[in-house]
């Protein structure tokens, strides 16, 4: 669904990604994992078409009608209420406008409906977020960060509401620091690391090769071992 070969990216004299190579299975949730400036934003924004890399290609099996995106900067339009932020996509996209309100039930913002945007909490901007990026039922959904600066709880919710997402036939590419939200959700994963894909696979799987003194460690401290960086 997701193919990604060879992909090189600079910013000036700074090399941001470095001979990328993955590929993305379809209905299945695939995770990249690494700390703020690995490349996983940049990564995204080469997939959806948002940035040209220097070297390699990517392809998503999908037109730009049938991707969904949920990115850091949400882009919400604060004056408006949930459902007239919805309304706007769903013409957009050309489908009734009764899926603006079917997308606010599925993320739990059915009563919300009428509230301005600026007075929502963080939980419910991303929430809202989600509803917009699932409003016209994708093929393939591109998550950065889905729970970022979420309580416990609220995120919780999100991982639920991902889980059905998949089961209702979407092929999920999330971004995450996350290393326990990444074994929740994820079929597969790929840890980045200074713009380099340095170990992937299945989280059991790649924690089974790492398990040094009969000790099978979690994601993140395979992650430390590999870079020296603590994601906890």
């Amino acid at each position: 669904m997701i193919n990604v070969c060879n992909i090189y990216k600079n910013f000036g004299e700074q090399a941001v990604l470095s001979g990328v190579d993955f590929e993305v299975k379809e209905q299945e949730i695939f995770g990249l994992l690494g700390p703020s400036g690995s490349g996983k934003t940049t990564l995204i924004n080469i997939l959806t078409n948002q940035l040209d890399p220097d070297e390699g290609f990517a392809h998503v099996d999908a037109g730009s009608f049938e991707t969904g995106l949920m990115l850091d900067e949400d882009g919400l339009y604060p004056r408006l209420s949930c459902l007239e932020n919805l309304d706007i996509f769903s013409r957009i996209y050309g489908i009734p406008l009764s899926k603006s309100k079917e997308a606010l039930k599925n993320v739990g913002l059915e009563a919300a409906a009428p509230k301005a945007v600026s007075s929502l909490s963080k939980g419910m901007r991303q929430r809202l977020a989600l509803a917009r990026a699932i409003l016209h039922a994708p093929k393939v959904l591109f998550l950065d960060e889905p729970t970022s600066a979420l309580d416990p709880g609220t995120a919780e919710g999100m991982h639920e509401l991902i889980k059905g997402l998949k089961e209702k036939g979407a092929t999920i590419f999330l971004t995450t620091h996350n290393m326990d939200e990444a074994v929740k959700l994820c079929d597969r994963v790929a840890l980045l690391h200074k713009g380099q894909i340095v170990e992937h696979g299945a989280p059991q799987e790649i924690c089974s090769r790492h398990n040094s003194m009969r000790t099978v460690p979690d994601l993140g401290s395979v992650f430390m071992k590999m870079t020296g960086v603590d994601l906890n």
